[in-house]
């Protein structure tokens, strides 16, 4: 059990434009990215294959996992943390499981998604 401190600081964060996203959706994750006194919006385009924590807690995560240069690259986002400027739906998936872990082992054209095709 948290604090009722800690608590009122998480309910202060909460966002709710991010209760779209499902398993198998393609997104593009806008990051603020500081470096020293810079500020720049880095973004991460890849398929959703995890949501953790739920989608009422503030420490709700999602896995993005994404093909650059024939490496498999997997990024963690915190969804409700102050960095992740925005989050953009490109497209939705056609998928049967809540967690789709098994896409690690699969390359080309076996580790693409279905579109669906009116969402």
């Amino acid at each position: 059990m948290t604090s009722p401190i800690i608590a009122e600081l998480e309910r202060k964060q909460m966002r709710a434009d991010h209760y779209h996203i499902k398993p198998g959706d393609k997104v593009s994750v806008h990051t603020r990215i500081i470096e020293g006194d810079k500020q720049r919006i880095q973004i991460f385009t890849g398929d959703v294959i995890a949501i953790k924590n739920g989608r009422a807690n503030n420490r709700t995560t999602i896995t993005v996992r994404k093909f650059s240069s024939g490496f498999g690259v997997e990024r963690i986002f915190p969804l409700h943390s102050p960095l992740i400027e925005k989050v953009e739906l490109v497209n939705r998936g056609i998928v049967n499981r809540g967690k789709l872990y098994y896409q690690r082992d699969r390359r080309g054209n076996a580790a693409k998604i279905k579109v669906k095709t009116s969402w």
